[in-house]
């Protein structure tokens, strides 16, 4: 599950606003909302680890990477692992990759 879709799930489970989200982890309502709504894409680890404590999950949980989830999930978590081991050459490849799959899916 993307992290945009993961936030405002977590978020509406436990019944907070956005305002509520934001003033827990010292971000404004709107970066909040640019999260949810996946404008924003690159929060730093900082505000990741602000946002698993708010919504009391692992920064795994949050990023999609719990390898206890159900077995799509387990198999991208094992995918992520494997990419770490590659080098910038074929991290490039297979980041051109993948942007023309979901360029194909649009």
């Amino acid at each position: 599950m993307p992290l945009k879709d993961r936030l405002r799930e977590l978020r509406e489970e436990q019944k907070l606003s956005l305002q509520d989200v934001a003033d827990r982890v010292g971000a404004s309502k709107a970066h909040i909302w640019d999260l949810e709504q996946g404008r924003s894409t690159n929060p730093s680890f900082e505000l990741m680890r602000k946002l698993a404590d708010c919504f009391k999950v692992s920064v795994a949980n949050l990023v999609g990477e719990n390898p206890t989830g159900d077995a799509g999930d387990a198999r991208v978590v094992g995918m992520y692992r494997d990419l770490k081991e590659l080098s910038d050459r074929d991290l490039d490849v297979i980041q051109q990759m993948v942007e023309r799959l979901k360029q194909k899916d649009e």
